[in-house]
């Protein structure tokens, strides 16, 4: 565990060191001002088979490079024992995790084929190399020559597998295998090819060629721009929020650095961290979201077209019965004796729901006026409408308009009240008239004042001098300033003016486009009514929508919000403060979303967290600091382990070789497995799944044996001594390995081309991808089984 923090510390370094990027001014719409784009300096495939590779290996690295050095130069069996073993449990054991935990109907193939057959055949090469300098061209010697030869080998790889990714073969890429450059305004559906200032860029070497949909990129689009928070790209986000009402600020702050984050390109590193730190109760490189707020990111990413930016499909915003009058108000005559009352119930219509209808007095008295109403009103499973009776008294005498109130309500058992919900409109005025008239039809005023940001737009619709009868009238909108479909969603329509009913609403859409702008009007008018009424004076009014004056400051706000939250699930740490608050507090800091194991596990590590909090942060001098104090401190650790693997191994009765390949091999190779598998389940790709694991065995014969052999081989020759390195178990080891290697690698192409398998590397069918996974650590256990009874002189 000590390891595993000081190489998170160790990957944040290497994470600085690679996110340089230089800018590059292209021609812009705007004559005065270039639009300026950040370009990484660091090739992916150069990162990730050096810095990386070396942060992810490098417990193994110096471990045979400690254990050479600390034995006066002569060979031992626990640094090579290690790497080989570690190289099994990668490829073997990791790749069946992630072939296997692939969500069911889903699937991942590598994007960059050629780079991983570059780094696959090299991962073999390195192990038949191995052999032939063990039991061919200097048998149970390491000459100079060869120890030379096997590290200059990892040059080699390096720069075959840059040149892969340049695509320096001929053979175009399908897609673009950088991520780095975000050019041009395309519309969905159009074909778009490199052209003009990118063909400049691909000739330089910064770019890939491609050909994609435009839609596709709509997937990949970085609300960052020069590491900052993209402020078009924040209000298109909002847009979408809003779609899921009841969220806060913070909880929109929140959801777009979780879209952030997920729409970024992640390297292996990056999910090694996370492994590492899930494990150690650690900060989480992920934002830690409540159950509300995963509903409504799962709900947003569920929509396939775009992901990560763009339209949602509507969510409804109740997951209740809605029960509500059907108007607001309605007036009926002294002497109608009885008459009925509509109750509408809309949203969920599955369940069986009550709910309590009541009588308010008003100017109208109960007993006196009307028949007082206290009832409990029960709507089966897919009843839509209830009907309550209501009774006027006819008291002979002449009385001005009075009017008293009907009130809907929950039951107050807490079960009754459970799947359902009140409405808008759950309380009704109606009002006594002493007339028979069918009225007249009208708007309550001449204008309403709307904010831009109130969603919809409610306009009242009243009926005046007389309720009798049902009636309806024709609504239109008419464009003024503000313009339909542009400001607001206009249109015609009816309203329908049941028997006794006074008040009807128009709902109208405003459009929130979230950009300040002047005041614009727009207007309805009412035309054509039936049943006898007739239009009133005020048949047309006009509706203004007003900018929100808190606009800026709510988009300012909420941008702080969000690089706040994105900030604090960096990776590296740029001062010690945020360093040592890390280490002292468990998940970070975070301590609403922490687990109980997230506790259990920072007591256990909170001793190397404290101590490695002192290595100098990777904010200092570009990372590079950093890089070089983590690798020592790591080289010291590793001195230990290799110390307490011997011990432990002679107290069990374990040799050496045995010790390395399970135990320390698996040891080291724990965090890769997590990582791994949360990068399977989470890339689109398996690149960063199994595409680095070949890369990163290929680097561990080369530096891992390449570098202490090369040392070892010239201090011996120095000394007039051959570096002697019995083949014995390790000749046996690596063959076994090489082998089983091969048919590895063969069982992930096979899958990757053959239809019964689903053309994937990982995923696919459900049944073939159990059965690839019982094959890879079949081979696993088949290594350790035949390793260790050689070592024990059983072979």
């Amino acid at each position: 565990m000590g390891v595993a923090i000081i190489a998170d510390i160790f990957m944040g370094a290497i994470e600085k060191i690679t996110s340089k990027t230089r800018k590059v001014y292209l021609t812009s719409e705007k004559e005065d001002e270039p639009e300026v784009i950040e370009v990484r300096i660091w090739s992916d495939a150069v990162a990730n088979l050096t810095l990386m590779a070396l942060g992810s290996s490098a417990p193994e690295i110096l471990l045979s490079v400690i254990e050479v050095i600390g034995n006066d130069f002569e060979a031992k069996d626990l640094g090579p024992g290690t790497i080989v073993g570690s190289a099994a449990f990668n490829l073997f054991v990791i790749s069946a995790v992630c072939v296997m935990s692939i969500p069911a109907g889903e699937k991942r193939r590598i994007r960059d084929l050629k780079v991983f057959l570059v780094t696959a055949v090299f991962s073999v090469v390195a192990y038949l190399w191995l052999l032939i300098i063990l039991m061919v061209t200097s048998p149970n010697v390491v000459e100079v020559w060869e120890a030379v030869v096997t590290f200059l080998l990892f040059p080699l790889l390096v720069l075959l597998a840059w040149l892969a990714e340049r695509n320096f073969c001929g053979v175009p890429n399908k897609t673009d295998t950088s991520k780095q450059i975000e050019l041009g305004n395309f519309q969905t559906g159009e074909m778009e090819e490199a052209a003009g200032c990118e063909k400049f860029l691909v000739c330089l070497g910064l770019k890939q060629p491609r050909r994609v949909r435009a839609d596709k990129l709509l997937k990949e689009k970085q609300y960052f721009r020069d590491g900052r928070l993209d402020r078009d790209g924040l209000v298109a986000f909002i847009k979408e929020v809003k779609n899921y009402p009841g969220l806060t600020d913070e909880d929109a702050a929140v959801l777009a650095a979780s879209k952030l984050v997920e729409s970024q390109s992640h390297s292996r590193m990056w999910y090694r961290v996370g492994a590492v730190r899930n494990m150690t109760g650690g900060r989480k490189t992920q934002p830690q979201l409540s159950t509300k707020l995963k509903e409504v990111y799962n709900a947003m990413n569920e929509h396939p077209e775009a992901p990560t930016l763009g339209d949602v499909p509507k969510v409804m915003p109740h997951q209740n019965a809605i029960i509500d009058f059907h108007a607001a108000s309605c007036a009926v005559m002294e002497n109608i004796g009885k008459f009925k009352v509509a109750i509408i119930r809309s949203g969920r219509t599955d369940n069986e729901v009550s709910i309590r209808v009541e009588t308010i007095d008003g100017t109208a008295t109960e007993d006196q006026d009307y028949v007082p109403i206290n009832e409990i009103v029960t709507f089966g499973p897919g009843e839509t409408e209830k009907l309550i009776e209501v009774e006027i008294i006819n008291d002979n005498q002449w009385e001005p308009d009075e009017e008293f109130f009907l009130k809907i309500s929950l039951l107050f058992n807490a079960e009754k009240r459970q799947g359902v919900q009140l409405g808008r409109i759950s309380i009704m005025e109606i009002t006594i008239l002493n007339d028979d008239e069918p009225g007249l039809v009208m708007f309550q005023k001449r204008g309403f004042l709307v904010k831009e940001s109130i969603g919809k737009a409610i306009i009242p619709v009243v009926r005046k001098n007389g309720a009798d009868g049902e009636i309806t009238v024709k609504w239109r909108t008419v464009d003024k300033t503000a313009i339909s479909g542009r400001d607001f969603e206009g249109g015609e329509g009816v309203l329908v003016f049941k028997h006794t009913e006074i008040e009807q609403n128009i709902e109208i859409p405003i459009i929130d486009d979230m950009t300040p702008e002047k005041d614009e009007h727009f207007e309805i008018e009412l035309l054509e009514p039936t049943g006898g009424a007739k239009l009133g004076q005020i048949n047309r009014t006009a509706v203004t929508i007003t900018n929100d004056d808190d606009f800026n400051n709510v988009l300012a706000n909420m941008m702080i919000m969000t690089n706040a939250n994105v900030h604090a699930l960096q990776v590296h740490h740029e001062t010690y403060l945020s360093q040592i608050k890390d280490a002292l507090n468990v998940n970070g800091g975070d301590i609403e979303n922490a687990t109980g194991m997230d506790y259990v596990m920072h007591f256990l590590t909170f001793g190397w967290k404290i101590i490695f909090s002192l290595v100098p942060p990777p904010g200092i001098l570009g990372g590079w600091l950093c890089f070089f104090v983590s690798l020592a401190a790591i080289g010291l650790l590793t001195a230990i382990i290799g110390d307490l693997a011997a011990t432990f191994g002679c107290l069990v009765g374990l040799k050496n070789s045995v010790t390395a390949i399970t135990f320390v091999a698996l040891g080291t190779s724990l965090p890769d497995t997590f990582a791994s598998k949360t990068a399977a389940v989470q890339e689109k790709y398996a690149d960063n799944a199994v595409g680095n694991v070949t890369g990163s065995n290929s680097v561990n014969v080369f530096l891992g044996l390449g570098a202490p052999w090369l040392l070892a081989a010239i201090v011996n020759m120095i000394r007039g001594k051959e570096f002697y390195v019995p083949a014995g178990n390790l000749s046996f080891s690596v063959s076994i390995f090489t082998g089983l290697c091969i048919l590895c690698i063969g069982l992930l192409l096979l899958r990757r081309f053959l239809g019964v398998f689903g053309k994937a590397e990982l995923g696919g069918n459900i049944i073939m991808k159990y059965v690839s996974g019982a094959i890879m650590i079949l081979f696993w256990l088949i290594y350790v089984l035949c390793t260790s009874f050689q070592a024990y002189g059983y072979f």
